[in-house]
């Protein structure tokens, strides 16, 4: 059933993210235009449509980012908060099948963004020599790396990247989750439940800086803090910087299920307040 609704999902977003994709990457083709040839023109006119065409990159890709994220947060409300919500939890699927729906697509499509806004950035400052140049200092980097038997150099560069994409992954859901929590809590209440989920997400900022400031001076000075930094003589820089790597994944899976018990404990009690609602409005209306 979890393929089911993502399929759903990314059938949903996928109307809207993929147009915004195609409009920033054809932004950045008239942008790259400009700026090796109208920019450089002699007419006035054709300066000014280059520098249109520059400024509608740029605004290009902080709408895009935007709408991503606001778009993954307006499909929570509307499908699991809103009247669509209510049919939703009538299928037989339990709430973390649609919880994690949701942050998979999420997560899929804020990936999506960030390779989307690089390749527009390389097209617009697309250049073939910058290309030609790349490539061959690609080359000479994996030759040294063969001839010099560095193959440590390539094991760690592949666990950190490894590391650095569980903890992009994990603060992805982690960014979700935050706003679930919030909206879940807000929406549990009979009255005022934007305001109350506005309230939520700032209560829970603020209890999550006081924590993080407890943390931080817990730490400090500690073997730990000096592990984190490379000083321990013990342990090498390239051991205490995984150790670091995998002390923050530790801290944002801590985070993430913090957060994801409030969304499913809130959204179980959701239908069940809606039910009764519209118990007492049928009687009302008979």
């Amino acid at each position: 059933m979890l393929r089911k609704l993502l399929k759903h999902e990314f059938r949903a977003t996928g109307r809207i993210m993929l147009p915004l994709f195609g409009i920033l990457l054809l932004v950045s083709m008239g942008a790259n235009f400009s700026s090796r040839g109208m920019l450089n023109s002699d007419s006035s006119l054709l300066r000014t449509l280059g520098t249109i065409f520059i400024m509608l990159f740029i605004v290009g890709i902080f709408a895009v980012g935007i709408i991503s994220f606001v778009s993954m947060i307006n499909r929570f409300y509307k499908n699991l908060l809103q009247d669509e919500g209510y049919v939703m939890m009538t299928l037989p699927v339990c709430v973390h099948q649609q919880i994690w729906s949701k942050l998979i697509v999420s997560t899929v499509w804020f990936a999506a963004t960030v390779v989307v806004i690089g390749l527009s950035c390389c097209i617009m400052a697309f250049d073939i020599r910058f290309v030609g140049d790349l490539w061959h200092g690609f080359r000479e980097l994996l030759n040294y790396i063969v001839q010099t038997n560095h193959l440590d150099l390539v094991a760690n560069g592949a666990a950190f990247a490894v590391e650095l994409l569980l903890l992009c992954v994990l603060g992805s859901f982690g960014l979700c989750l935050r706003f679930y929590s919030a909206m879940s809590i807000g929406f549990s209440f009979p009255n005022h439940k934007g305001l109350l989920s506005v309230v939520f997400y700032i209560g829970t900022g603020i209890a999550l800086q006081i924590w993080g400031g407890l943390g931080m001076a817990l730490v400090n000075d500690s073997w730990f803090h000096r592990l984190l930094l490379g000083w321990e003589p013990n342990v090498s820089v390239v051991a205490g910087m995984h150790l670091g790597m995998w002390f923050l994944i530790v801290l944002e899976l801590i985070y993430c299920a913090v957060f994801y018990f409030l969304t499913v404990y809130f959204l179980q009690k959701h239908p069940v307040s809606y039910t009764h609602l519209r118990a007492h409005e049928t009687v009302l209306d008979l």
